[in-house]
């Protein structure tokens, strides 16, 4: 898929919003890629997987054992990806703050984890993710997301494959242009605070 049909995908699902969005990493956003909304059609959301599939390097996809996405947003496409490579699915919670593996979901001592996100913005939370892999066993070979929008500065301590890279300004809170300030802002995530 090209840039532009991506991008199609998240128009035609509602999903390319405009306004004043505060992210998960607390910065401020005028553009928000509400990945929850483009994954609710399972056929879109199995046509990107597939596509995000088809970008990683051969040899990661002949090496991981299972995909392992952080609760919220990355467990619909977490799941679309194990279905398009054929492994396993699991899910990170945060049932008091810090990512863990629950509902029986367990990781083999060094067993090979493909670890995928709708959105990457900072990498916070994908650090936070691997950290909780690397407690639970696992070994976090390569990351995957829907879409990079960090402008290539996440730094991840592995490779990141994205399906989309989007260069999306994003600001600290007491760093907004007036444009973006006299806009009310909103959480469209899902994280409160």
């Amino acid at each position: 898929m090209t840039d532009d049909e991506i991008l199609a995908e998240f128009r035609a699902a509602g999903a390319l919003l405009e306004g004043h969005f505060i992210l998960s990493s607390g910065l401020h956003s005028p553009r928000y890629l509400q990945c929850a909304r483009v994954l609710m059609d399972g056929a879109r959301a199995e046509r990107l997987a597939r596509a995000l599939a088809a970008r990683l390097p051969e040899a990661v996809c002949q090496s991981v054992e299972a995909v392992v996405s952080p609760a919220m947003g990355g467990i619909v496409i977490g799941h679309e990806m194990g279905r398009a490579l054929g492994r396993p699915a699991m899910f990170l919670e945060r049932p008091t703050g810090t990512f863990e593996l629950r509902r029986g979901f367990a990781l083999a001592p060094g067993q090979k984890v493909l670890l995928v996100e709708d959105v990457v913005t900072t990498g916070l939370s994908s650090r936070e993710a691997m950290a909780a892999v690397a407690r639970e066993g696992g070994e976090v070979l390569h990351a995957a997301a829907l879409v990079d929008r960090s402008g290539g500065t996440a730094n991840l301590g592995v490779p990141l494959t994205a399906l989309l890279r989007l260069a999306v300004p994003s600001y600290a809170a007491d760093a907004l242009p007036a444009e973006l300030a006299a806009i009310p802002a909103t959480r469209p995530g899902s994280r409160a605070a």
